[in-house]
């Protein structure tokens, strides 16, 4: 396929990579995406999921905020792919400089992967409303309806940026490593969530790459677009 044989070209002339990932990296280790069309987005609920993910749901009816949650964004027992796998092994080569992700679900993290800004949060990451006590994925997603600190009795939220709520401190970090990239691979997502798809925007490198089963609103900027499966895509690429 010249697509990736003009990738790889890219990969080996690079030495400082940045790579922007969105859900669809993920759906190979099988968790669902958001906004294609057997994604969370499509599902039908009496609240769209936006709403159930806002922050708004979270403090005024916790009980359906957490229903949706823990039913669609449990992915504890969830493993790497090859994608994150390949990412591992360019990281260890020196290539690649840092992983920018909208994932909250640790994969890049659990790979083994060192220089990762989690600018959606982490499912991995939970605190008290009230006194800031920290609590584990498992003990939020096991929990029987919304889960409580065994502390103070107040409700528990995850360190996840719901609808609503700004970003954490690490988006300018992320920021930062994709304006000094000289390649930035964009993979698996739309492009469509602000603000964290304008980080496209700071990017003045050589080559930008987008891979993405469908069209984004950036195509037209990349210097190549590779419209296909992603571990179909990285199992190809030699680190």
């Amino acid at each position: 396929m010249r697509e990736i044989e003009l990738l790889q070209k890219m990969i080996d002339e690079s030495n400082h990579i940045v790579f922007f990932s969105g859900a669809g990296v993920s759906t190979d280790s099988g968790l669902k995406d958001f906004r294609s069309k057997n994604g969370l987005y499509h599902m039908k609920t009496i609240y769209s999921p936006e709403d159930l993910l806002s922050s708004r749901m979270f403090y005024q009816h916790p009980d359906l905020f957490y229903q949706f949650y823990q039913e669609n964004l449990n992915c504890i027992n969830s493993k790497p792919n090859v994608t994150h796998l390949y990412l591992k092994k360019l990281e260890e080569k020196g290539k690649l400089k840092a992983i920018v992700t909208q994932n909250i679900d640790g994969l890049h993290k659990k790979t083994g992967n060192q220089t990762v800004y989690e600018i959606h949060g982490t499912i991995y990451k939970n605190h008290c409303i009230n006194c800031n006590q920290f609590y584990s994925a498992e003990y939020v997603m096991n929990a029987h309806g919304v889960p409580k600190c065994d502390k103070c009795g107040s409700i528990i939220k995850p360190d996840v940026v719901l609808y609503g709520e700004m970003l954490p401190e690490c988006y300018e970090d992320a920021k930062y490593a994709i304006a000094n990239a000289d390649l930035l691979i964009v993979a698996g997502t739309s492009l469509l969530v602000q603000p964290a798809s304008s980080l496209v925007q700071v990017f003045h490198g050589k080559n930008l790459v987008i891979i993405n089963n469908d069209v984004t609103p950036y195509d037209d900027r990349a210097s190549l677009v590779i419209h296909d499966n992603l571990s179909y895509v990285f199992q190809q690429l030699k680190t």
